[in-house]
C-alpha cells in the first residue's frame, strides 16, 4: 500500500502571506506535491501574541525556534507599536495565484490572534460574527466560498464546530493525531468532517537537542504510515521561508520514497464517499509534544 501524504500550510502572518507562501508554491511545484492553503484575511496582530507568556512552555519554545529570526522584527511589532496590517487586502493577488496554480485554498482565519487567544472564551456569537468575516473576505478575493476551514492554533470547540456546520464546509482539520472522524463535543456529533494533523511540526521539534536539524527529515519519514492518512501542517513562516531549505528537503526525501501527495478537499470526498464508516470520536483539549498550551485532539 503507497504512502499518502496531505500538506496543510497555514498561513499566520502578512509577511507569511507575501514571502513564505510563493516560495512554497515553487518548491511544491518542483516536487510535483499538491498542497492546501489556508489563509489568515483579516487583520495581522501578531504582536498581540506576547500574552502568551504566562503559558506553560511558552519561554522554551520562543528561545529554542529563533522566533525573532523566523518571523521578524516587524511582524513581531504587528498590531502593538505598529499597525496592523490587513492581511487579505494586502495580499489578494498572492492568494488567488495560490489556487490558479492548481492548489487547494481555505480559511486558517480572520484574526488569527483572536482566534488562537479568545475563541475558547467567546460567546457562540463572537464566534460566528469571526468566522462570517473571515467567509466574507474568503468571497471577496476567490469570488465563491470557503469549503474547508483549519482554527489558528488548533483552538476547537463546540461553538467553531456549530459555527463550520453552519457554512456547509466539506471538511476542517482543526484537531491533532488521529484518524479522520466527526467530533463529538459535551454529547453533541458535529456534522462537518475532520482530518487531524498527524505529524509533528517542524516548530515542535527546532532547537531540540534530540533533533538537530539533519535528523528531522529522517525522524519525519519514520513517521509515515500505509495505513492511514498522513497529514503535515507546515507554515508559511517557517518552511516558505526560515527553514525553508529543510521542507525542500523533506520533499526531496518523500520523492526519493515514492510518496503520493494527495490534496486534502481530494482525501475528503474519498472518505465521505463511505460516509458511515468514518468513527465518530469524542474532541478534547491536550497536550502535544513540543507546543506550549492546549490544543483539540481526539479523546483516547
Amino acid at each position: 500500500m503507497a504512502i499518502r501524504l496531505a500538506l496543510k500550510v497555514d498561513v499566520d502572518t502578512d509577511r507569511g502571506t507575501r514571502e513564505g507562501v510563493p516560495n512554497l508554491v515553487e518548491d511544491c511545484q518542483k516536487a510535483g506535491a499538491t498542497a492546501s492553503f489556508l489563509f489568515s484575511l483579516g487583520p495581522d496582530q501578531t504582536g498581540r501574541a506576547i500574552t502568551r507568556v504566562l503559558r506553560p512552555g511558552f519561554f522554551q519554545k520562543v528561545s529554542r525556534t529563533s522566533v525573532v529570526s523566523i518571523y521578524g522584527i516587524r511582524t513581531l511589532l504587528n498590531g502593538t507599536l505598529l499597525p496592523a496590517p490587513h492581511i487579505g487586502r494586502r495580499n489578494a493577488g498572492v492568494m488567488r495565484n495560490v489556487r490558479e496554480a492548481g492548489f487547494e485554498v481555505g480559511i486558517h482565519a480572520y484574526n488569527h490572534y483572536r482566534w488562537q487567544d479568545y475563541v475558547q472564551t467567546m460567546p457562540l456569537e463572537a464566534v460566528r460574527a469571526e468566522f462570517i468575516a473571515a467567509r466574507a473576505e474568503f468571497l471577496r478575493i476567490f469570488g465563491n466560498e470557503a469549503r474547508t476551514a483549519g482554527a489558528a492554533g488548533w483552538q476547537s470547540n463546540g461553538k467553531s464546530r456549530q459555527v463550520y456546520d453552519e457554512a456547509g464546509l466539506l471538511y476542517a482539520s482543526d484537531t491533532r493525531g488521529g484518524a479522520p472522524f466527526f467530533p463529538r463535543v459535551d454529547g453533541q456529533v458535529f456534522q462537518t468532517l475532520e482530518i487531524p494533523s498527524t505529524l509533528p511540526t517542524f516548530d515542535e521539534l527546532m532547537g531540540r537537542p534530540e533533533y538537530p536539524d539533519e535528523s528531522i527529515v529522517p525522524h519525519f519519514m519514520s513517521l509515515l504510515r500505509a495505513d492511514q492518512p498522513n497529514v503535515f501542517t507546515l507554515h508559511a513562516e517557517i518552511e516558505g521561508m526560515g527553514r525553508r531549505t529543510l521542507f525542500q528537503d523533506l520533499l526531496a526525501a518523500c520523492q526519493k520514497a515514492g510518496v503520493e501527495f494527495i490534496r486534502m478537499d481530494d482525501l475528503a470526498n474519498e472518505l465521505l464517499a463511505n460516509r458511515a464508516a468514518i468513527p465518530v470520536r469524542d474532541q478534547v483539549l491536550g497536550t502535544v509534544d513540543g507546543r506550549s498550551g492546549l490544543v483539540a485532539t481526539q479523546a483516547a
